[in-house]
Order: C-alpha cells, then sequence, then structure tokens
C-alpha cells in the first residue's frame, strides 16, 4: 500500500512522464459511467436517481477539458520537437 501511494504521488511530480489531465479527465468520465450505471439500476427497479443537472454538466465540462487540453498540449509538444530536430 505504501508503494502504491509514492507511485500515486509521483504522478504530480514536475518530472514525470504521466499526464496528469488525463487522469482527471479519465476519473470524471468514470464518475459519468458510474452515474448512469447507477441511473440505469435504480430505472430497471423503477425507483428514480435525482441527479442534480449542474453535478452532471460539471463532470462533463471537466472531461472535455480535461482531454482538449491534453491533446492540445501533446500536439504542441510535438510540433516543438519536430522544430527542435531540424
Amino acid at each position: 500500500m505504501k508503494n502504491f501511494l509514492k507511485y500515486i504521488k509521483s504522478w504530480f511530480d514536475d518530472s514525470n512522464t504521466v499526464n496528469e489531465k488525463a487522469i482527471v479527465g479519465f476519473i470524471a468520465f468514470f464518475m459519468i459511467i458510474v452515474a448512469f450505471s447507477v441511473d440505469l439500476i435504480t430505472g430497471i427497479f423503477g425507483k428514480p436517481l435525482v441527479i442534480h443537472e449542474f453535478i452532471f454538466d460539471g463532470f462533463l465540462i471537466i472531461v472535455i477539458g480535461a482531454f482538449a487540453i491534453a491533446s492540445v498540449d501533446k500536439w504542441t509538444n510535438k510540433k516543438h520537437e519536430k522544430e527542435k530536430e531540424e
């Protein structure tokens, strides 16, 4: 367990190879999937699950923002690598 926590902590160091924005995006995406799954299961049993719209919209914005920023960041890093090679 101690090694796992050390591993997670290393994600947020300045000299790592992990994209933190992608991690946040996947966590938010996973939360949306969990919410839909729970809503589907409670719907099957005939009980409504109230998910406030602003909570869902918040997770949606986090997912879109995190993946968009990660994609742009990856694209600009490739552009800078090509310029350095020339």
